[in-house]
């Protein structure tokens, strides 16, 4: 018997529109949520719809009157478009299953109406207790049940019972090996550095926090001023270099610009006293290895999400300190202002931040992927239930995808940063100037005078968009702020030719960001392009592309993507 071929990675654009794409957490989980927050939260809402009977009742008997339409068979209820849970015919076709669906979706509007905004005092109040009716509501739809699935009845019949046997198995492992949640991808396809992280370059610097590696030319003729990445801390650096064809390091090279990116390290509990003053002065050893290696004076810095608050931070210090190595500065689905509305920030209390810190200083760490089976339940539907349907009903693997391998090849974070950055949630004092200090100098944003180009995403339920454009009025610099039409990955993963791309942009930037946005023009396809023609114009002169990488005292080890990458704890 023929071997079963083995699955494929996918890179396609069909797959840039899975749902779990706009709902992983990226590379922000500094705030936990755990199960103390759940049970305030609960008893604070049933504290609160005790206080207002006449909202219960009215509720109540409003979704009463659909019960009684649905078993008439008069209701027109139905499913959002988006939503897929209902797509098996039987859920039109079959009586029994329609009503039920029917039934399903009056009662999950009816207990989302009992929290509604204007009940609530605060944003953070109202977002806490639609997450608590969410897990409820989603957690009980009847596609989670095998009797209420339609799709994985059948399959029953069309296997002989084997999808029963295989999601028992697919339960089992999930239980011992990832926490008792069901495995988001296959990772079996992907290999670092063999099929993801590929292209050419190597390792010109490392020390005990990072790698930076310097990419091998594209091109005959490179721009003078090198380009230097600032990954997330949280997740590792080649969500910008997933695939050819995918990748923002290969897109950069092939337009003529000298990259260069660090690779952070996997921390370990005996790592637990590296914090925000090692990791800014880690970004300022990489900076003087790319500009001594180029022989340029300063260069041009990408930071992207977390990446992107260090690379604030360290720009707010070179500032302080009067030094120019920062020449133009580009931030990726960054959120400064951390009072803004925004997903993470919904439970970033002072009691919830308190106890993040406790329980990573007994770690030593953050685990990252302790954090991100947690914040999965942030979109059950999309990154808890679709695959306990997929894996344990259908019987199914998870398909093969590169975005969420990497999603998943998380690292930790050192206790001490982990609470630096809870301070930046807790204090918020990028906000004003000499509130923070960092290598000794106060950081004042506004001191900084560089180009900055801002990107962020409109359906970005991580850093909202709103939060991230108030970083254009935090420096002081010219912005340029410019939005993409989708969500977290997205906005880094967006390569020209998706034909569904779209981009806003608007030179004016009003300090209120939906102003902004009524004036903004829209251009199809990916903010890429634009990018780059505004990062070509502060890149500096042509000139013929080295022969070899490192120089000038720098040599070239470890080929790209280098050993830290493969660190797992």
């Amino acid at each position: 018997m023929a071997a079963a071929p083995k699955p494929q990675p996918s890179h396609s654009v069909h797959e840039e529109e899975h749902p779990a794409l706009d709902a992983i957490l990226g590379a922000n989980p500094f705030v936990g949520v755990d199960a103390v927050q759940i049970a305030e939260t609960v008893a604070r809402m049933i504290a609160h719809l005790a206080g207002h009977p006449r909202t219960v009742v009215s509720r109540l008997g409003q979704m009463m009157a659909e019960f009684g339409q649905i078993a008439a068979g008069l209701s027109d209820l139905e499913p959002d478009a988006s939503d897929k849970r209902f797509s098996d015919p039987a859920w039109q076709e079959n009586p029994v299953y329609h009503r039920l669906m029917q039934s399903y979706l009056a009662w999950r509007t009816a207990m989302h109406d009992l929290v509604s905004d204007d009940d609530f005092d605060g944003w953070k109040d109202a977002g806490q207790a639609r997450f608590v009716m969410t897990l409820l509501t989603e957690a009980l739809a009847p596609t989670n049940r095998l009797l209420g699935n339609p799709a994985a009845l059948k399959r029953i019949f069309d296997t002989a019972g084997m999808s029963v046997v295989a999601g028992l198995r697919n339960f089992v492992v999930d239980l011992f090996t990832n926490g008792g949640m069901p495995q988001q991808v296959d990772k079996r396809p992907f290999e670092i550095g063999r099929n993801i992280a590929v292209t050419p370059g190597a390792v010109v610097y490392r020390s005990a926090l990072c790698e930076v590696i310097q990419y091998s030319p594209a091109t005959e003729r490179v721009h003078h001023r090198p380009l230097l990445l600032i990954p997330p801390q949280i997740n590792k650096f080649y969500i910008m270099d997933l695939a050819p064809g995918r990748s923002f390091i290969e897109y950069a090279l092939k337009r003529g610009i000298q990259v260069f990116t660090i690779s952070w390290r996997n921390p370990t509990p005996a790592n637990r006293d590296w914090g925000i003053d090692e990791y800014v002065g880690a970004c300022k050893e990489a900076i003087e290895a790319a500009c001594t290696i180029t022989g340029s004076r300063d260069c041009n810095v990408v930071g992207i999400c977390a990446g992107g608050i260090t690379a604030s931070l360290l720009l707010g210090h070179l500032t302080a300190a009067r030094d120019r190595r920062i020449n133009a500065l580009t931030l990726l689905v960054t959120m400064l202002d951390t009072q803004a509305q925004s997903t993470v920030g919904m439970f970033a209390t002072e009691d919830a931040i308190r106890a993040a810190i406790r329980k990573s200083k007994r770690k030593g760490v953050l685990d990252g992927a302790d954090m991100a089976r947690v914040f999965a339940w942030l979109r059950p539907n999309d990154l808890v239930w679709n695959y306990w349907v997929n894996n344990y009903l259908m019987g199914k693997q998870p398909a093969p995808f590169d975005i969420l391998f990497w999603n998943s090849d998380s690292t930790c974070l050192p206790a001490k940063l982990h609470e630096g950055f809870l301070d930046l949630f807790l204090r918020n004092p990028l906000v004003h100037g000499h509130e923070l200090v960092v290598l000794g100098t106060p950081i004042t944003l506004r001191d900084a005078k560089n180009d900055l180009y801002i990107v962020a995403g409109m359906t970005d339920h991580i850093c909202a968009w709103r939060a991230c454009y108030r970083a254009t009025r935090m420096f002081g610099g010219k912005a340029e702020f410019v939005l993409g039409s989708s969500g977290h990955i997205q906005s880094l993963v967006n390569p020209p030719g998706n034909l569904k791309s779209r981009f806003y942009v608007n030179p004016r930037l009003p300090q209120d960001p939906d102003a902004w946005l009524k004036n903004a023009t829209e251009n199809k396809g990916s903010w890429w392009d634009h990018w780059m023609t505004w990062l070509s114009a502060r890149s500096g002169e042509s000139r013929p592309a080295p022969k070899s990488l490192g120089g000038n005292g720098y040599s070239p080890g470890e080929p790209a993507p280098g050993t830290y990458v493969h660190e797992r704890h």
